[in-house]
């Protein structure tokens, strides 16, 4: 899994951070979801894949970063 995220260019993640990770942009999904979250609002299933869906893209920036600075 280390060589994949070495090999993925920080281009690619950055971008889909700031379209997918952030769609639709006022307010970011990714906030809704998340306070929702927070909130224990998540109760259906679509709205649990959507949270994963949003929230991937910054997940790998993290991966990412943290296999960069290792």
């Amino acid at each position: 899994m280390e060589q994949f995220f070495q090999k993925l260019p920080w281009v690619i993640i950055i971008v889909l951070c700031l379209t997918l990770g952030l769609a639709p942009y006022h307010p970011p999904h990714i906030w809704e979801k998340f306070q929702m979250l927070v909130r224990g609002h998540l109760h259906r299933p679509i709205d649990w894949f959507d949270f994963f869906l949003h929230a991937l893209p910054w997940c790998m920036l993290v991966v990412k970063s943290y296999y960069s600075v290792r």
